[in-house]
């Protein structure tokens, strides 16, 4: 007689869990909400009082004069990123097999100095930044971003890699050891096949954070023809008025991609995080 009662409650219990995840749903897809019926609004239309209200009815205008404005900067940014994400990734990957795997003196406190990287402000290294590419002849080009954001990438690629190397047994890598397999035979042929898991949380964080980026793009890319989407998406706003349909419509481009990346990989994703926490 008391399997009924348990079984009620028990639906109740995830009815509540599953109300509270909608609510939370929707509660941050709210702003995409905002952004995608406002862009479809023409600007006559666009009024904080009426910000929550349907469109009238299909207008794609404002995306076309906004995808006009920005598809080369889309471009610049996808040159940007892809090439940014793969390189940071392999470097990460190389510095977290070191050092989970090659210990030597120091290497903690080596390991330490990486972290630090993780916590310094932007704004606080742009001046040596900028005098740095201009040095190497850098500056003002997409090559010198992908640098920098390769550089930028490595304190966070290397920890996941780390963490991620860190369970796998000593033993395989010391029997390659044994094998005959120098430092990089045993990462190309021991570490590199198992670690797809982490290389996809990897790739898909730092995509993420590349893409997103706005300040460094618009400090060492000062030709607006070479700066990336989101400059772009912000200098479609008017010195004196905003035309809000187009500025959402193109904030609204500019966050397709990484929206796009995460509902066809989220659960590749959410796989290499919890391969990577049981792993550690």
């Amino acid at each position: 007689m008391r399997t009924p009662s348990f079984s009620f409650q028990v639906l109740w219990t995830r009815l509540a869990i599953y109300l509270v995840l909608i609510a939370f749903a929707l509660y941050f897809l709210m702003p995409i909400y905002v952004m995608v019926i406002t862009g479809l609004k023409p600007y006559t239309d666009v009024s904080v009082d009426r910000m929550w209200q349907l469109p009238r009815g299909l207008y794609l205008d404002s995306f076309a004069e906004a995808w006009g404005r920005v598809a080369p900067n889309f471009g610049n940014s996808v040159v940007i990123t892809v090439p940014s994400a793969i390189i940071s990734s392999f470097i990460g990957s190389l510095n977290g097999y070191i050092f989970s795997k090659w210990r030597f003196r120091g290497s903690n406190t080596i390991f330490l100095l990486f972290l630090v990287g993780m916590f310094l402000p932007y704004q606080g290294v742009l001046i040596p930044l900028v005098q740095t590419l201009q040095a190497f002849g850098l500056y003002g080009k997409l090559t010198g971003l992908i640098f920098i954001h390769c550089i930028f990438g490595i304190p966070i690629t290397a920890l996941m890699f780390r963490s991620y190397y860190q369970g796998i047994p000593d033993e395989l890598t010391d029997a390659a050891k044994i094998d005959g397999c120098g430092f990089f035979g045993i990462y190309q042929y021991i570490l590199l096949p198992i670690a797809a898991p982490a290389f996809a949380v990897v790739l898909l964080w730092q995509f993420t954070t590349i893409w997103n980026d706005f300040i460094i793009g618009i400090i060492v890319l000062s030709n607006p023809n070479l700066a990336p989407i989101n400059v772009a998406v912000q200098n479609l706003a008017g010195s004196f008025t905003t035309e809000w349909n187009i500025q959402m419509a193109g904030a609204f481009i500019a966050a397709l991609p990484t929206i796009v990346v995460y509902l066809l990989l989220g659960k590749l994703f959410m796989r290499g995080l919890l391969a990577g926490s049981l792993k550690g």
